[in-house]
């Protein structure tokens, strides 16, 4: 089942139809802990709906969003590299390899965008990526209740420069897109499952990749153990899994540019620079 919020309303696909649910808000929806069993309900209740919805908003509403960093062995050696000058690319091996993920925190929910809205770079960064990754959905009690797909943008520059700048290369306005929808499972995903991006400039790709969630180094369970450690989250949160893709050194978005990550259960997240 997949959840849709738009200006419109909340609208959940089931088997290639499509709802409109009577809920009073997206918060009282998503935060209930028997999410999959209460979605099926209201389903069997809604009216069907003219189509797929339109004017898609991003699928959140008051919940943070938070990251996971170097949970890919692919990161971990961009990580590396950008960071060697400034004395930091140890950090990123250490914590590859340590207990303890790499956790922090990316967006409230007026930096989110969704689907087909402009994202944005930094104007004082010279080298910016997206970051395509698989986004939970955890409820306030810590389940794992949903799926969505993330853009983590971020200025390749400012943090190589120094790791205590990652807060600036990460967290600023529209540096996240979030959907274009919430995928309500109760079972995980499997390892298989694919993440793709592509990036398009002038109706050309001038970069793509793919990866899939086995070459992933944490379990999201144990992301989520780590998150909840102390701390709560009572209208649920939103947790980036880290990426395992990640363009050329001499690559950087442009204005203008297309970015599309495409995870076959969830979707196609389309973004445009901006």
């Amino acid at each position: 089942m997949k959840l849709y919020r738009s200006c419109n309303g909340i609208v959940a696909e089931d088997a290639g139809r499509f709802y409109v649910l009577n809920a009073p808000s997206w918060d009282d929806l998503v935060t209930r802990e028997d999410l999959h069993n209460y979605l099926s309900q209201l389903i069997r209740e809604a009216k069907p709906a003219d189509g797929a919805p339109r004017d898609l908003l991003p699928p959140i509403g008051s919940q943070e969003v938070w990251a996971a960093g170097v949970t890919y062995y692919r990161s971990r050696n961009a990580r590396m590299e950008e960071s060697k000058v400034a004395g930091g690319g140890n950090f990123y091996d250490r914590v590859y390899h340590a207990t303890r993920p790499e956790l922090f925190f990316k967006a409230t929910p007026d930096r989110v965008v969704g689907p087909d809205a402009k994202v944005a770079s930094r104007h004082d960064s010279a080298w910016s990526v997206p970051e395509p990754e698989l986004t939970l959905f955890v409820t306030p009690g810590g389940k794992i209740a949903g799926y969505t797909i993330g853009n983590d943008m971020s200025s390749r520059d400012i943090e190589g420069e120094n790791p205590l700048y990652l807060p600036q290369a990460k967290v600023y306005d529209r540096s996240c897109a979030l959907g274009p929808c919430l995928l309500i499972e109760d079972q995980p995903l499997s390892a298989a499952t694919e993440i793709v991006l592509e990036i398009r400039r002038s109706g050309a790709a001038v970069f793509s990749g793919a990866t899939t969630l086995k070459e992933m180094k944490r379990r999201p369970e144990e992301l989520v153990e780590y998150l909840y450690c102390n701390s709560s989250f009572p209208h649920g949160c939103f947790l980036l899994t880290g990426t395992g893709i990640v363009p050329p050194d001499s690559f950087t978005l442009k204005p203008g540019d297309e970015i599309r990550i495409t995870i076959p259960p969830i979707g196609t997240l389309v973004n445009v620079v901006g």
